[in-house]
């Protein structure tokens, strides 16, 4: 299953790579998170692998979390209208998963988030998930780039927020 989602926000890319970026900030956007702590290597930096815990209703979800691809490596230096790529690899119980997030400018102080997605399954379970509710990965997706833009532009916590 692939898929590609969007989302424009009102920040200069530059600002938008840091805050994606920063491990400090994961909380706030990242809606179920409950640990993110790197297994070996630092935080956000390529070849990083790190136990994501994510909490989804009453269920708890583990995955390891690899990261392919960043570029620049200094986000205080990107170059005018250069393209920030983060790529990270995904793989839990069943499933494995290719996260590829591209940031450009979208105008004055704008920064288009595109991210695409790829999953594969390998057990009965998570193949009938993915057969019967595929926008439910989507609309996933696309919750937690929108809970990011409202809190880099508006300052929103998702652990304020109610249900």
């Amino acid at each position: 299953m692939k898929y590609t989602v969007s989302v424009e926000i009102a920040l200069p890319r530059e600002r938008t790579a840091q805050l994606l970026a920063d491990p400090a900030q994961l909380p706030k956007w990242l809606r179920g998170l409950v640990l993110h702590e790197p297994v070996s290597g630092a935080h956000g930096q390529l070849g990083t692998t790190s136990r994501v815990v994510m909490q989804m209703g009453r269920r708890s979800f583990e995955c390891i979390e690899t990261i392919t691809r960043r570029e620049p490596a200094d986000l205080h230096r990107i170059p005018e209208g250069g393209v920030v790529r983060f790529e990270r690899e995904i793989v839990a119980e069943g499933m494995w998963s290719a996260v590829s997030d591209r940031l450009t400018e979208a105008g004055p102080g704008r920064t288009l988030w595109e991210s695409g997605n790829e999953y594969r399954f390998s057990s009965l379970p998570m193949r009938l998930v993915g057969r019967l509710m595929p926008g439910s990965f989507r609309k996933q997706s696309l919750r937690h780039m929108r809970d990011f833009k409202a809190f880099a532009e508006e300052g929103k916590d998702v652990r304020d927020a109610k249900g």
